[in-house]
């Protein structure tokens, strides 16, 4: 169980790595586009595989993730890896900041999924 929990804590490290990775200038655009799309799945509630699926909804937290991780670390020259390792430990030792607006979209966006679900229903029906 303790490997686990360090392989997690870990996973959690590289993500805040490749968070500060996709905001510095000397990682060319198209390593940030695929880092932050990595950095997005990573943090957003929403799922490719919905979690009550039985085994295959953790497929993605289990390889998915890990391995976009894997790919967006070795398209990130050294240098840069090694200045976003110290700013994100500063960032896990004082606590990850809250992010209000991305929520906020999320739940936006759910909401609008959700409205032209019952919109398209209710045209189905009549």
């Amino acid at each position: 169980m303790e490997k686990i929990k360090a392989w997690a804590k870990n996973l959690k490290r590289q993500i805040f790595i490749l968070y500060f990775a996709y905001r510095d200038e000397r990682v060319p655009w198209y390593v940030k586009v695929f880092t932050a799309c990595v950095v997005a799945y990573a943090f957003s509630p929403i799922d490719l595989i919905p979690d009550f699926i039985p085994i295959l909804g953790y497929l993605d937290d289990v390889i998915i993730i890990p391995l976009g991780i894997m790919f967006a670390l070795k398209m990130i020259r050294r240098d840069v890896i090694s200045d976003c390792e110290v700013r994100a430990d500063e960032m896990i030792k004082n606590g990850k900041p809250k992010n209000w607006l991305v929520a906020s979209l999320i739940i936006l966006i759910w909401i609008v999924f959700i409205l032209w679900l019952i919109l398209k229903v209710y045209h189905l029906f009549n």
